[in-house]
């Protein structure tokens, strides 16, 4: 049982004169008549007596005492069963990293949500809660329908650092749980902006305030043999200071002993941003800080080491020796290259063997000058051009799917992975061209791609999570809400990670990889165009929560009239005999 307005059992009050009533009779003065017989019921004890008695109508005084708690359970807004907790509320609160900044007196905009939040459940006497944060991944915190205490709880411990997102389909999702007519009440820092369509049902509060900041908007590091460089772009948003310190700390890596602490006064533009390249040796972690401002979580940084993803080619004992010669000629000024056999390496070889690109012609060789077709946006042809190519191929056609061809030649083809290229390099002047070199290096990035692990070390918040796996192996994200399994073999695009912070690759429970998840977003960190204001809904009915809603329970009217009638019966019926 449960009551809507508590107020409302006051009138059980009523009671005390009731009662006091029966009990409690005036005293009358002695009357002179001639005869009893006249009077229907005489009462003997009516003429004399004490002013207290005791009564003799209990079933007359339990009617009306039903009467009197049918009516304060009405007021009250009794609910019994299930009408009891379907008072349901459902909150949105923006995950966006705005969330956290300070204001003027250092509280957080979130602890300002939470408290807002905490009087809405009150002021709606919900019994059951449902709070959603809204990201480019929407996430229940808690619920569905869960009590009032547990979902407020969620909102202690949630951490707004999210990247800047669109809050619709989280609104959407939202109406969906609260149910046809129904509001939800949606906490963010800024006030809708012009143009943006919001559902009627929905109550948008914002807490937030106009600041000043001063934001790291991007960070990148870049490992070359013992030499990491970092590159930094600091930007001003509103009128703060004209110029920064910027701290960057460089943990010992492999082979130092200490590190290395180093501050650089930056100055500010107007618009845009300040960038700061620094480089260290034989560097670990490097994290990097400004001075606290109204969002001190934009103003850091950590970067671990990131080095090249080096791919090993490997060339086979049989090439022939043009395609020996042109081959190893590219590879020699090929950054990022590994040349030798080992696990993994691109091997190179003949036309028919086992290697990962194949060279060579087959059958009658034609040349051909164009002109020469090729598969549109393949990745493998990113620009390559191949005007004044003369191309010597063979008549029979390599194995897989055509990318290029001239007349009914093929010339390259894919299989599986495998690159075929029907190609004599003794008679083409392919490799004296700019799209020899391009080819090839289109071959070495798919094949830096295809390394398991994750292509990018470092991302930015909102960006989705890029990693290759193998197949045959069990793999696990583990991060900073805990781990989760992955399914699929190959290139894969996770979502992007809904807080920033370090994620680790591990295939069967042993580290692959990690990626670094930095709390930088440039549309959050401007905090200009924040505020208060508080949008009422539109189409949606009373907000008083679940099926119930609709009126008081009509049970307590019947229980007051029944026994209403029930008295007027018993007392008429007395009255008469």
């Amino acid at each position: 049982m449960s009551f809507g307005f508590p107020w409302g059992l006051l009138a059980l009050g009523a009671l005390v004169p009731l009662v006091a009533a029966y009990f409690l009779r005036r005293k009358q003065k002695p009357v002179v008549v001639s005869a009893l017989f006249l009077w229907r019921t005489p009462s003997p004890r009516a003429e004399a007596g004490p002013r207290f008695e005791r009564f003799t109508r209990e079933a007359s005084l339990l009617l009306e005492v039903l009467a009197v708690v049918a009516a304060a359970l009405f007021l009250a807004d009794v609910r019994l069963g299930e009408a009891a907790r379907a008072r349901h509320l459902v909150l949105v609160v923006d995950g966006s990293l705005s969330l956290s900044a300070r204001g003027p007196d250092g509280r957080p905009v979130l602890e300002r949500v939470r408290e807002e939040a905490a009087r809405r459940v009150e002021e709606e006497k919900a019994t059951q809660v449902t709070v959603l944060a809204s990201g480019t991944v929407p996430r229940v915190l808690a619920g569905p329908e869960v009590e009032p205490s547990r979902a407020l709880a969620s909102l202690e411990s949630f951490r707004a650092l999210g990247a800047d997102h669109d809050v619709a389909p989280t609104l959407l999702w939202a109406q969906e749980l609260a149910g046809p007519g129904r509001r939800v009440h949606f906490f963010t820092d800024a006030p809708p902006a012009p143009g943006v369509a919001v559902p009627g049902a929905v109550r948008w509060t914002a807490l937030g305030m106009p600041r000043d900041n001063v934001a790291l908007v991007s960070a990148w590091r870049r490992d070359e043999g013992a030499t990491a460089t970092v590159t930094l772009r600091v930007a001003r948003f509103g009128a703060g200071p004209e110029e920064t310190e910027v701290r960057v700390v460089a943990r010992p890596g492999p082979g130092a002993k200490e590190g290395t602490e180093r501050r650089e006064r930056v100055r500010l533009p107007g618009e845009g941003a300040a960038t700061l390249r620094l480089t260290f040796e034989n560097a670990g972690d490097v994290e990097v800080s400004l001075p606290p401002d109204a969002l001190p979580e934009d103003g850091e940084a950590r970067l671990p080491p990131a080095p090249e993803r080096r791919v090993r080619v490997a060339l086979a004992e049989d090439l022939d020796a043009p395609a020996r010669s042109a081959l190893e000629r590219f590879l020699s000024v090929s950054p990022e290259v590994a040349q030798g056999p080992g696990e993994g390496a691109w091997v190179l070889g003949p036309r028919g063997s086992d290697a990962r690109v194949t060279v060579g012609a087959g059958g009658t060789v034609r040349t051909f000058v164009g002109p020469f077709f090729a598969e549109k946006g393949h990745p493998l042809l990113d620009d390559v051009q191949l005007g004044g190519v003369r191309w010597a191929a063979g008549g029979e056609a390599p194995p897989g799917r055509p990318l290029v061809t001239a007349g009914d030649v093929v010339l390259l083809s894919e299989e599986e992975g495998r690159v075929h290229l029907n190609l004599d390099l003794a008679r083409s002047n392919v490799q004296r061209t700019p799209a020899w070199p391009v080819l090839l290096g289109n071959v070495l990035r798919e094949a830096r791609r295809a390394q398991e692990g994750f292509p990018r070390r470092q991302l930015s918040l909102g960006e989705p999570l890029a990693v290759v796996t193998v197949a045959g192996a069990r793999y696990t994200l583990e991060g900073p809400e805990g781990d989760r399994p992955l399914f699929g073999a190959g290139a894969l695009t996770l979502p992007p990670p809904v807080v920033p912070g370090r994620y680790v690759l591990e295939r069967d429970g042993e580290p692959v990889d990690a990626v670094e998840v930095l709390a930088l977003d440039a549309r959050e960190s401007d905090l200009r165009g924040r505020g208060e204001g508080d949008r009422p809904a539109e189409s949606a009915g009373e907000d008083t929560g679940g099926e119930s809603s609709s009126g008081r329970a009509c049970w307590p009217l019947l229980v007051l009239l029944a026994a209403l009638l029930a008295d007027f019966h018993l007392t008429r019926r007395t009255e008469v005999k």
